[in-house]
């Protein structure tokens, strides 16, 4: 098997484009529990989400504050301190409810009584016509609130979550998200040019494989959250009572299956924001043997074959271009795995250390790969100097003849099995271990 790469040192990410944007997720009450409005999209060339299944929604319009005067039971202060921004909150509400009617024909709006509009008493000429004048933008809507006396019902929306799209997407958007019971009196009608088609599904029912639906990441990721309320009241409920609602980020990463979103609560997570920021490419989701990663400047991880644990076990090499390296856990040393590390190898190996005791038979395969490098065990509080790499080396909590090399300059804890997140006797910011992923160390 030939040694791949992942080359991705870390770098300041910049910043990119980031459009705001609000979505309504129209609920109602079927025979079989709680119903999600999905709209699909129309197939255009340029639209990565063409032909998706979505909730109703788009971009904040520059105009959407105009539209603060008329909407009813919720004013800018309110709305901002509950989406936690210093101001133009409202403006989410107002683009959601907005939004909803140009692409659904569902308009919250209230008369005069504080009751939400019926639209279908209305004759289909004029509503078509209004359907057609907002969509000319926000004066045309100010317009028809004004002319039937209506006011927008921002109060009837509950904010749920809120979502960043990935670094590295060709477009991102920052949306907010919200909920609301669909009016009575009023039938969906896709626009026939950015919607052609709407459903009433059960949210299981939408994220499941044989309904055959292309979800975008956040659309399924909220609906399986939405899967868990039996009733559009409880689910009003729940967000309504809701008190902070954190911003959820995937990253992208690639991997067997091709690239794809990594969620925040996924083990690769943290790896593949540390490697690769801006979602250039090189940050995984998967392991696989003979994979090389670069984790820092200073610190590269190779990816052997599976260990006496079943699972697959890391070697790291610590060092700077042209200078020397210390290799660390070149175990199992099998003759795939050394053939493998050698040929990763960045540069001299002049020390060969492991976190866990070393068999002899191990060491005298290690050393006719590296026949010039020192096997001896460093001690507790001892410093290898690397150029500008060091490692610090400290105790390990299995058994005297085990060790963890702290990588200074990274804050980089090489772990091996040992890892206790709690010590505070290093002054580790990142946890590398000989399994899974590199993380984060918890603040003490």
């Amino acid at each position: 098997m030939t040694a791949s790469t992942s080359d991705a040192t870390p770098r300041p990410a910049s910043p990119r484009p980031v459009r705001s944007a609000a979505t309504l997720i129209v609920l109602r009450d079927g025979s079989h529990g709680l119903e999600v409005l999905m709209l699909r999209r129309a197939e255009k060339a340029d639209d990565q989400n063409s032909g998706a299944s979505v909730f109703p929604g788009g971009v904040i319009d520059a105009h959407d504050r105009s539209l603060h005067g008329h909407c009813g039971g919720l004013d800018d202060s309110a709305a901002s301190e509950r989406l936690a921004v210093p101001e133009g909150g409202l403006d989410y509400y107002a683009a959601a409810i907005r939004e909803c009617f140009e692409e659904a024909g569902v308009l919250f709006a209230a008369d005069g009584t504080g009751r939400l509009v019926a639209l279908d008493s209305l004759p289909p000429a004029q509503l078509a016509a209004m359907r057609d004048a907002a969509e000319q933008g926000t004066d045309a809507l100010i317009s028809l609130c004004d002319r039937h006396g209506w006011q927008l019902a921002a109060d009837r929306l509950a904010y749920f979550t809120h979502w960043l799209t990935p670094p590295g997407m060709p477009r991102r958007f920052d949306t907010r998200f919200f909920l609301a019971p669909m009016p009575e009196a009023q039938s969906v009608r896709p626009d026939g040019r950015e919607t052609v088609e709407h459903m009433w599904l059960r949210p299981a029912e939408a994220v499941a494989p044989a309904r055959g639906l292309k979800l975008m990441n956040v659309t399924r990721r909220i609906l399986e959250q939405l899967a868990q309320f039996a009733s559009t009241g409880e689910l009003m409920a729940h967000a309504r009572g809701l008190k902070h609602i954190p911003r959820v980020m995937p990253r992208l990463a690639d991997g067997p299956a091709g690239r794809r979103p990594v969620n925040m609560e996924e083990p690769a997570y943290e790896e593949v924001g540390h490697v690769d920021p801006e979602g250039k490419g090189g940050g995984r989701y998967a392991h696989e043997a003979g994979l090389v990663m670069r984790l820092s400047a200073r610190v590269l991880r190779v990816t052997g074959e599976a260990d006496a644990s079943g699972a697959l076990a890391h070697s790291y090499f610590v060092g700077v271009a042209g200078g020397d390296f210390a290799l660390i856990d070149a175990l199992p040393a099998s003759p795939w795995h050394l053939a493998a590390l050698v040929a990763a190898a960045p540069g001299r190996v002049r020390w060969l250390l492991s976190t866990q005791a070393t068999t002899e038979e191990a060491k005298h395969a290690l050393r006719e790969a590296w026949p010039d490098a020192s096997t001896a065990l460093p001690a507790p509080g001892e410093q290898i100097d690397l150029g500008d790499a060091t490692l610090r080396v400290l105790p390990g909590a299995d058994d005297a003849q085990s060790r963890q090399f702290l990588q200074v300059e990274d804050r980089m804890l090489l772990a091996g099995l040992d890892v206790d997140p709690t010590a505070d006797d290093s002054q580790a910011r990142w946890i590398a271990p000989r399994h899974g992923f590199l993380r984060s160390r918890p603040a003490p």
